[in-house]
């Protein structure tokens, strides 16, 4: 019997990637019966809103969705749809693999980190007050009156909650990965020497967590800015990272570059009993309808999927699949050349036909 899972094409390249993983997860034989959905620009068009009812109606009854890149305006314009299934559907852990593949172009010899990223809350809330408003003014007051420290008038101010539950099922959640996938060590990432209070908290919760795994994961702290460089300097002596909400953005950004960039990059987000995977890079409009960007990321959230519904052997085929066209470096887009402004670059259904070759001869 066929699984339902909902698919989100989603903006700019999103068409062309997400058709491109769907095409590679039907190729490994696992029955999936696709419920698709629109949300993000297309979704403005046909129904006045970025975030239909029915996109969230979906994923709540097929419990496992995936989605391609949706676009979100800087600075003005609609809040992101990612963040906003994020919130609604309270997917709490983003999971986000960093790992280097051969024939991939980067500065390291081995790479294997995964960032597990709070997704609920810190700055993310979304609990904002713009400038120049009359109940901005009055926050204003109100935090000046009750922490004595004077904030200039002309200021935005934005909020950053973080709490025991959701730092507490975090960190538990990053401790149980590690044991179930045989990493053995997890770091929480903080500011705590200057946020003492929000990222204090965080770190607190963590080191209570840590001592339910003793003997069984390491533990360690790192402050932000300076997991920043050591990452940098030597990713070798890190494994599982978990982070609140924006410093696990940023660093999983970050520790995607050491790996080879956002084209390889597959993301997940996990609650207690659904998910919803995509690639982390963005929508790209410039290139939409050229057939002309790497799909491996949506791809590779396919395989994150995969393994979410169980379907390990299925999975494990199609890493392998991709793994190997892109170490082999001929079926590739133009980003996986060692010249971007090599000739013989394909495009991003062909890449995906190679991939779809190798599932089917069993390489």
């Amino acid at each position: 019997m066929a699984r339902r899972v909902t698919i989100m094409p989603g903006d700019g390249i999103g068409r062309e990637v997400s058709t491109a993983a769907r095409r590679c997860v039907d190729a490994t034989g696992v029955k999936i019966d696709w419920d698709e959905q629109i949300a993000g620009e297309e979704a403005i068009l046909k129904f006045g809103t970025v975030l239909p009812r029915q996109v969230l109606e979906s994923i709540r009854k097929n419990k496992v969705a995936i989605k391609g890149p949706i676009t979100t305006p800087v600075g003005k314009g609609f809040r992101s749809v990612n963040v906003q299934l994020r919130m609604s559907l309270d997917l709490y852990a983003c999971l986000r693999p960093c790992k280097l593949y051969k024939g991939v172009k980067t500065r390291y010899d081995k790479l294997d980190l995964v960032v597990i990223r709070e997704n609920t809350e810190d700055l993310y809330a979304g609990i904002e007050f713009a400038e120049g408003q009359v109940k901005t003014k009055e926050t204003i007051e109100y935090i000046e009156k009750m922490s004595g420290s004077g904030i200039r008038q002309d200021s935005a101010i934005g909020i950053k909650p973080i709490s025991v539950t959701a730092s507490r099922r975090i960190v538990k959640f990053a401790f149980d990965y590690a044991l179930k996938n045989n990493r053995k060590k997890v770091t929480a990432v903080h500011k705590a020497n200057i946020m003492k209070e929000t990222d204090g908290l965080f770190l607190k919760v963590a080191r209570e967590v840590a001592k339910g795994y003793e003997g069984k994961i390491e533990f360690e702290d790192r402050i932000v800015d300076n997991m920043c460089m050591q990452l940098v300097q030597k990713p070798e002596l890190y494994d599982v990272l978990v982070l609140p909400n924006l410093y696990g953005d940023i660093l999983s950004d970050l520790c995607s570059g050491l790996a080879g960039g956002l084209g390889i990059a597959p993301g997940a987000n996990i609650g207690s009993d659904m998910a919803l995977f995509e690639p982390i890079h963005g929508s790209a409009p410039k290139y939409a309808g050229m057939n002309k960007v790497n799909p491996a990321a949506t791809i590779l959230s396919g395989v994150l999927m995969l393994r979410y519904m169980g379907e390990t052997a299925a999975a494990d085929r199609l890493e392998k699949a991709v793994a190997q066209v892109m170490e082999e470096g001929r079926d590739v887009t133009y980003d996986l050349k060692s010249d971007r402004n090599d000739p013989s670059a394909v495009g991003t259904s062909q890449m995906a036909d190679a991939i779809i070759a190798k599932l089917e001869r069993g390489d």
